[in-house]
């Protein structure tokens, strides 16, 4: 059988693999099919086409993963997520037939198609009828493709005819992005083809580990050290990426933008500023200078915990070649003022001439799959295709007439991910939720009232491809195919669009999302067409995004194919693409990048003595996101099976905790349960969580979901903290409370 070229489902590195079989069949999904309960009150999760007759599918399963080499994101290396990726596809608990729940104390059962469209359609009606068109929202994800992203914003604003829609991706690059389309006017994660950074003379990366969150991407940084380049990493721990750098910048959670400013004063006083390019591609330099003026070395000392020694080697580095890069991650971004701290640094990088240079730049490292592609095509609340504001009277001319209504039936912007989840079920917000490609009751901030918000609905429908947290809640959940059994595209980090191929048919039972949306709009009478086709959907979407920033106009499956992917903006079939923007010019009305004074604040939330030690939250080499699709992947599983709270020796020793003891974890917002490790790779004022759990070691619990003014941004990266130490009960009171795993208990978390 021939090997199907594509890309791994998880991180926006999107590495290049072929998926092929030996032609041997598997079971379909769940074993043992037909009625009967399933653990956690979900009846026949495990497959079964219930109303349909169950019958039996089956497929050739697993698929063989075969890296490859002509990515040249990854270059044929993949990390362990990526060798195991085929194996969700076939994991215990996957759903093929739709739940639905007849009231809310009832249990999920399997019902026919029919049966559960009609319920969501009928109660969309009754709830739009009575309390208005934003009585219904909707809920997306930065891993659904371009195809799906773009028609769910479709289907919000002309189907449902709702303001009410946002998406996951508001967690993650949504403070980058800002500070991006304020400074440059335009958002695109790296600056330039990854290939670059290999040749670069020094890369700072603020708040990011890649070694452990996209390992094929060490790759690049560590060909830039060995052709003679240095690597700065900026990070409250000594990861993976840290112990690799050849310089460790290690701040006091919360103090980014002071450490950005501090090392831009000293680039001024040690006059390595390039005067040229300031005068001729920047505007707003003096106002930042009189800012950054107060910033002496001795005082961000003082605020980040950082030594002037360290800050003057980093600008040094950073000034001494004529290739640098300035990149952040999540670390840098995911708080109350992250748009600022980005902005900080996408001052240095103008400071020193960096942006809009080939081999230097400013770039964010998107994290989910089409995190990229996620947020350019109508998900996010105030945004229309092509990354066109939904004010914009010409944008709403020109969309509106691709979708076949007229501007004024669009609705306007709506509210931003955490404020319409925190909205939910209240007397003003919405009263239904439908849900697609998320897991908010682990992923979000203060995740105790998400789950109380979706518990307040009239009524919640989630489409996924297993029970996660958040489907259980669900008064209907639709099984949906996965990522080898549907094609479409996806964005990289690059700006590089991609093509995912289908590999393999889904289980009967199941539909792609796009069949889903059809399915629901034609019920719904929605204007315009609603094809299930991956291809002529993404025609629809060239048209739509034709003159917006992020124009894919003269992208088609063809030239992916041949060129092995196309960089947006890309406006006509013979436009080269774009895969190093701003050479000539930023896309600002007068081509200049804006720099904008920022200055240093704070957390939101600072320590004090009820809660006297920072926490910060990440990620771990095995798991991802909410951990939906890892935790029921054996392998991951064993290499990472349960939360755990990083924390310093001395700081253990003062508070009486020994390692691998049980640790209560509380903050203003709630407690988390879960083991101690002990590491001196973390500061002693602060301890680490991953957010990949659910249950008691749900690091959410604790998060603060102050936001950024801007962005929206919850503040992920930092909020105030105790640790207690818990009395041991017998065999580990982190054991006895740990969830079950899905790959032992078919419907378990």
């Amino acid at each position: 059988m021939t090997d199907t070229p594509t890309h791994c489902p998880y991180c926006a590195l999107q590495c290049g693999m072929s998926l092929g079989n030996d032609g041997a069949e598997a079971p379909a999904p769940g074993g043992v099919r037909g009625p009967g309960p399933g653990p956690g009150g979900v009846n026949g999760v495990h497959g079964g086409d219930g109303a349909d007759g169950g019958r039996a599918a089956r497929r050739a399963l697993p698929l063989r993963v075969v890296p490859r080499e002509d990515v040249p994101a990854n270059r044929g290396g993949l990390c362990q997520k990526g060798w195991t990726s085929t194996e969700m596809l076939n994991v215990p608990d996957r759903l093929t037939t739709p739940l639905m729940r007849a009231s809310r104390d009832a249990p999920l059962e399997p019902c026919g198609w029919d049966q559960a469209i009609d319920r969501i359609v009928g109660e969309i009606t009754r709830l739009q009828d009575a309390h208005g068109h934003d009585a219904v929202a909707v809920f997306g994800g930065g891993g659904l493709t371009n195809e799906k992203a773009y028609q769910l914003g479709k289907f919000a604003r002309i189907a449902l005819r709702t303001s009410q829609i946002d998406y996951n991706g508001r967690f993650c690059m949504s403070s980058a992005a800002a500070a991006s389309g304020r400074a440059f006017g335009m958002d695109r994660g790296l600056p330039g083809p990854i290939t670059d950074l290999a040749r670069a003379d020094a890369i700072l990366l603020a708040g990011g580990n890649v070694a452990e969150t996209m390992p094929p991407f060490m790759r690049h940084l560590t060909d830039a050290q060995k052709a003679g380049g240095a690597l700065i990493v900026v990070d409250p721990r000594r990861t993976a990426t840290a112990r690799q750098a050849n310089l460790h910048l290690q701040p006091t959670p919360g103090t980014d933008l002071a450490l950005a400013n501090g090392l831009l004063h000293l680039a001024i006083v040690e006059g390595l500023l390039d005067e040229e390019y300031l005068t001729a591609r920047t505007t707003g330099f003096e106002a930042v200078r009189r800012v950054v003026n107060t910033y002496m070395p001795e005082r961000v000392e003082r605020i980040t915990g950082v030594p002037v020694p360290y800050m003057r080697e980093a600008v040094r580095l950073l000034a001494r070649g004529e290739r640098s890069y300035i990149l952040t991650a999540r670390g840098a971004e995911q708080h109350a003022r992250g748009t600022d701290i980005v902005t900080a640094f996408i001052n240095l990088a103008l400071a020193l001439g960096l942006p809009g240079r080939e081999g230097s730049g400013y770039g964010c490292l998107t994290g989910q799959g089409n995190g990229q592609g996620g947020r350019e095509h109508g998900q996010k609340a105030d945004q229309l295709p092509g990354y066109r504001r939904l004010d914009d009277p010409a944008a709403r001319a020109h969309v509106a007439a691709v979708w076949g209504v007229e501007p004024a039936e669009l609705p306007g912007p709506g509210r931003s991910a955490f404020e319409l989840l925190s909205a939910l079920g209240t007397p003003d917000g919405p009263r239904a939720l439908l849900l697609f490609g998320s897991n908010p009751v682990v992923s979000a901030p203060r995740s105790a009232k998400v789950e109380e918000r979706l518990d307040a609905l009239d009524f919640l429908a989630v489409a996924d491809f297993v029970p996660s947290e958040t489907a259980r809640r669900a008064d209907v959940v639709l099984p949906t195919a996965q990522w080898a059994e549907e094609s479409g595209t996806m964005t990289n980090l690059e700006g590089r669009v991609l093509r995912r191929r289908r590999a393999v048919a889904p289980p009967e039972g199941v539909r792609t999302d796009l069949e889903i949306l059809a399915l629901l709009a034609d019920r719904l009478h929605a204007p315009g067409t609603w094809s299930t086709e991956p291809a002529e959907v993404f025609e629809e979407l060239r048209e739509a995004s034709a003159g917006g920033l992020a124009d894919y106009s003269g992208i088609t499956y063809e030239r992916i194919d041949k060129e092995g992917g196309v960089f947006w903006p890309c406006p006509s079939e013979d436009h080269p693409g774009t895969p190093r923007p701003f050479l000539d010019r930023f896309a600002t009305p007068d081509g200049r990048a804006r720099m904008v004074p920022v200055e240093h604040g704070g957390a939101a939330e600072d320590v004090d003595p009820e809660y006297p030690v920072y926490l910060t939250t990440g990620r771990v080499l095995a798991q991802y996101q909410s951990g939906a699709q890892t935790r029921r992947v054996r392998p991951l599983v064993e290499a990472a099976p349960e939360a755990f709270v990083e924390l310093h020796p001395d700081l253990a020793e003062r508070l009486g905790i020994d390692d691998g003891a049980d640790v209560r974890v509380s903050s203003r917002r709630g407690a988390a349960t879960v083991r101690a490790r002990l590491s001196d790779a973390i500061r002693s004022d602060t301890v680490f969580i991953p957010f990949h759990w659910a249950g008691e070691g749900r690091a959410n619990l604790l998060t603060n979901p102050a936001l950024d003014p801007m962005s929206r941004m919850p503040e992920f990266k930092v909020c105030a903290v105790r640790l207690e130490p818990l009395e041991p009960t017998g065999a580990g009171a982190a054991a006895s409370r740990a969830v079950p795993s899905p790959i032992d208990e078919g419907a378990g978390r």
